[in-house]
């Protein structure tokens, strides 16, 4: 049996989405996996079980990044194409069966992977996974050693409207390791790229003991390190999405992004929200108190 799963270009979009992929993997154990997907998310696929061909749609003028997929598929008989994209390439292809996610405002008051689990009609809707190798583990395991508790901090977003000011993060920290998590670290993690890297800079900047990560790990290393975290703290981001599917007790930030939508799924998450659509209106006290909730929770589990 072979599935094509069309997927997002953003990182978090496609962490999202693990969650449908692994209900498929469960469902069809003989299955062999085509994922076509941004750049940006390609190593969210890596290391997917029974994955058969990653494709990596570059985006192109007048929607031609398409083409290259269209031509990866056409000469196939695809026993189910999923397309969470709504494009004209799932009828395009030659399928057995098709199912494609199509834009409904009636599903947008909807959690992003509840929209998702519409597709098969999922009660509850499953939650993203992260998928790490054995060597992930092992340079996770040398980079965190155990010790100290890490709080695990994500100040970088794909947009500067929805990053919390350096100077939050810096207090939050200091509240949560001089209380709930006594005595812990701080890792700071951010995307790959110069862009991302600069604006984690700040934080590093005001935590001059903090485990230095940001962009420079691939996402299924940075994955193998979140699980090591006590707390993740960050903005809505790809990042944050990662670690709750990495198991980590994760906070969202909040401010002009729909928190309704794209709140962290996991087994542990919680979520500080802005009052206003002004990341700097969202208070260290209002985070501090999502961050003691999460602790409890993980003590209690």
């Amino acid at each position: 049996m072979r599935i094509l799963f069309v997927t997002s270009n953003r990182v978090g979009d496609a962490v999202l989405s693990t969650g449908l992929l692994d209900h498929l993997l469960r469902t069809h154990p003989e299955a062999r996996f085509t994922v076509a997907c941004g750049p940006a998310a390609e190593g969210v696929f890596l290391r997917m079980p029974r994955l058969e061909r990653l494709i990596l749609m570059e985006k192109r003028p007048y929607g031609r990044h398409w083409l290259p997929l269209w031509a990866a598929g056409v000469g196939k008989l695809w026993d189910l194409v999923v397309d969470l994209r709504a494009s004209a390439l799932a009828w395009l292809v030659p399928a057995r069966r098709r199912t494609v996610l199509r834009p409904r405002a009636a599903l947008r008051t909807r959690h992003k992977i509840e929209q998702l689990a519409t597709l098969f009609g999922l009660h509850p809707a499953p939650l993203p996974v992260a998928w790490t190798s054995d060597a992930d583990r092992a340079l996770a395991a040398t980079l965190l050693p155990p010790g100290p508790p890490i709080v695990a901090l994500g100040p970088t977003a794909n947009w500067r409207g929805k990053i919390w000011p350096a100077e939050n993060f810096a207090a939050l920290f200091a509240a949560v390791a001089a209380g709930p998590l006594a005595g812990a670290r701080a890792a700071v993690f951010s995307g790959p790229g110069g862009y991302e890297r600069g604006l984690a800079e700040p934080v590093l900047a005001a935590l001059p003991g903090a485990i230095d990560l940001a962009g420079r790990l691939s996402l299924p290393e940075a994955s193998a390190c979140l699980s090591r975290a006590a707390l993740f703290v960050g903005n809505d981001s790809g990042l944050m999405h990662l670690a709750a599917a990495s198991g980590a007790p994760t906070l969202g930030l909040f401010g002009p992004t729909p928190s309704h939508e794209y709140a962290p799924a996991g087994a542990r998450t919680a979520i500080a929200v802005s009052p206003s659509a002004r990341m700097e209106h969202l208070s260290v006290d209002a985070a501090l108190r999502a961050a003691e909730f999460l602790v409890a929770v993980r003590r209690a589990a």
